[in-house]
């Protein structure tokens, strides 16, 4: 191949990992329009389509060999606005147009929990770029922003299409919103199925997971789709628990010895 090409396609091929990351930061940004509009629906949606666009991203800049640092810090500007500021909004207008009996209420938490997820957002990304030695690549250290920000969009989804309203769903949104943060500034530790590569060869048996998950989810999209998040966050606090005990039976174990 003529060197001149091969260049001229390098420097074409960094395109790719950043259109998508532009594309997911595009989603978050008309997240934010959405709720402001009132389509929060479509807002949750979005949030949706953004975690999409960025978890392919960074696996096609490792696949094609484009990772750079530019690409490092444009994904986690995108990351702040998708999954800290977008999340935000939406949870905060959500409140806004479904619970207008609970409107003082609301005007006083609402906003204080929507900026505590803000900032853990931006907490958790500083904290993630800062990092200067992972300890082990199999688990991230507090609740991934993408996760977290699913949790709100499945909630507005769910009380929209189920029509669910009154103190129960808002407890239920802070609830969400305020553990969701307090879990991105934890140290809890959470799978980053990092390990799992798009470009390696898998059994042919485990290509079924992709149609049956994909069914499963297109069953009743915003059920399954809160009940995934629900069980990824839970995770961290039981494997924190469960490294807890281990520790303990083996401290005993050597004492005994």
């Amino acid at each position: 191949m003529d060197p001149k090409t091969e260049r001229s396609r390098r420097r074409g091929i960094y395109l790719l990992p950043n259109l998508l990351t532009t594309g997911a930061l595009f989603a978050g940004f008309y997240s934010i329009v959405a709720a402001i509009d009132g389509n929060l629906l479509g807002a949750a949606w979005a949030i949706y389509i953004a975690m999409f666009l960025d978890g392919l991203d960074g696996r096609v800049a490792r696949m094609t060999s484009t990772e750079s640092d530019f690409g490092k810090e444009f994904d986690s500007l995108a990351d702040m606005v998708s999954f800290g500021l977008a999340p935000a909004v939406v949870i905060y207008t959500w409140g806004l147009d479904r619970f207008p009996e609970y409107i003082a209420l609301w005007a006083r938490v609402g906003w204080l929990a929507a900026f505590l997820f803000t900032v853990a957002a931006a907490f958790r990304l500083a904290r993630f770029n800062t990092s200067s030695k992972v300890d082990d690549k199999h688990f991230f250290q507090g609740l991934p922003s993408p996760p977290a920000a699913s949790g709100i969009a499945a909630v507005v989804w769910l009380s929209i299409d189920y029509d669910i309203g009154g103190i129960f769903a808002l407890i239920v949104g802070l609830a969400v919103t305020a553990l969701g943060g307090l879990a991105m500034m934890s140290n809890l530790r959470y799978l980053s199925f990092k390990d799992f590569n798009l470009g390696s060869r898998v059994r042919f048996g485990n290509l079924l997971m992709i149609p049956l998950l994909l069914i499963l989810v297109s069953l009743n999209p915003p059920v399954v789709l809160f009940s995934m998040y629900f069980t990824y966050a839970v995770a961290g606090p039981v494997i924190w628990l469960w490294r807890r005990v281990r520790r303990s039976r083996n401290s005993k174990g050597t004492m005994r010895a």
